[in-house]
């Protein structure tokens, strides 16, 4: 896989993911325009999306109801340092949903790769060419 990242402007940058463009910007307060997420939030919407998908899938193969279904991702932070300390998803089942199914919903969540992905940080290389 390859993406391709580019400079738009400001402090905007883009990523180009095969038709796909992302594009981010930072707030205000940090010299952008606050037109689009910064990295940073893509970064954490990427950890709830991907758990999402593997709960919804979860749901879908049994049957299971999903319509009200929400997850709330937080955060907490070293208040000093900045550095992601914990990731708390709150998954909020519809009402009715079978209670035995609970603990389930949650290890299907546990799947995600982009959680796998940080459990087992990979090599970054750097290069300038």
């Amino acid at each position: 896989m390859s993406i391709q990242i580019s400079f738009p402007g400001g402090v905007k940058v883009a990523a180009q993911v095969d038709d796909f463009q992302i594009l981010t910007d930072q707030p205000p307060e940090d010299g952008g325009e606050g037109s689009a997420p910064a990295p940073y939030d893509f970064f954490l919407a990427s950890i709830g999306t991907c758990a999402g998908y593997y709960v919804l899938r979860f749901c879908q193969e049994r049957q299971l109801p999903t319509e009200g279904m929400t997850m709330n991702l937080a955060i907490e932070r070293d208040p000093v340092s900045r550095k992601l300390l914990k990731v708390l998803l709150d998954i909020k089942v519809p009402e009715g949903f079978p209670s035995k199914y609970h603990r389930a919903v949650i290890r299907s969540a546990e799947l995600c790769s982009v959680k796998k992905a940080l459990s087992s940080p990979p090599e970054f290389v750097l290069t300038v060419s």
